[in-house]
Parts: structure tokens; C-alpha cells; sequence
């Protein structure tokens, strides 16, 4: 006989490299640590569990909070690429990436340096006008 088994996760988004933490057995439990973290989002996981024990079906449903102070998300660290090359690398500070850039701009005339932020949840994200 198939029986369903529920827990819950708090989430900080949607995307595939979402922050989960848990599981909780109750979803006040969820909500309750989604709070405390600045996490927006619920996510419910459903086995459908056989006789034997073993999963046949999951589902996955994420609900979002409402009244929940996000918190900021933080910065995984900063990407440098060459759009001419495509030499790139990571710095943990800006001014780390400024140099990067400068060295690599100077050594190569016309090439040109992107920078990227990579944050949990939005993965990297180019920040435009970042020399100006």
C-alpha cells in the first residue's frame, strides 16, 4: 500500500541554486526558521512511497511568504572576463578585480574586461559600467 511522506524547506528563491535549510516535519516549523534567516520562500517535498519503501513520485511545491524581511543576498564572490579572450578570473575584493583588469587591459591593447557579481540564487550577473 503507497503512503505519502511530506517535509518542509525553507528557501531563499526559486532558482536552482536556491539556499535550502531543514527539514522540518510541520510547515510552521519552515516558516518559523524562513523568518529568523530572511528566507522568502517555503518548499514542500512529496514522496509517494510503495510497499517496498522505495519513492515513486515526487513533487515539489514552493509557496512564498509574504511580511518576510529578505535578506540581502550575499556576494559569492567577483568574476573578471576578457570579452576578447575570454581569460578570466575571481577576486574577492573590487579592487582585486580593478587590477586584474587594468594588468590585463594594459598587456593586451583592445581588449575589454567584464566584470560579474555571482550571488546564491541569481548565479552571476554582469555589472555594467563597474570603471566609471
Amino acid at each position: 500500500m503507497a503512503y505519502k511522506e511530506v517535509f518542509w524547506m525553507a528557501c531563499d528563491s526559486i532558482e536552482p541554486l536556491r539556499a535550502e535549510y531543514g527539514p522540518f516535519h510541520t510547515r510552521d516549523e519552515a516558516e518559523a526558521e524562513a523568518k529568523k534567516l530572511g528566507f522568502g520562500y517555503l518548499l514542500r517535498y512529496e514522496h509517494l512511497i510503495d510497499a517496498n519503501d522505495e519513492i515513486q513520485d515526487v513533487r515539489c511545491i514552493f509557496l512564498e511568504l509574504h511580511n518576510v524581511q529578505v535578506a540581502a543576498k550575499p556576494s559569492l564572490g567577483l568574476h573578471t572576463r576578457c570579452a576578447t579572450c575570454g581569460e578570466s578570473a575571481t577576486h574577492e575584493q573590487p579592487w582585486q578585480a580593478e587590477v586584474w583588469a587594468d594588468i590585463h587591459e594594459f598587456e593586451h591593447s583592445r581588449h575589454h574586461v567584464r566584470l560579474f557579481e555571482h550571488t546564491r540564487g541569481e548565479g552571476l550577473k554582469e555589472i555594467g559600467d563597474w570603471r566609471e
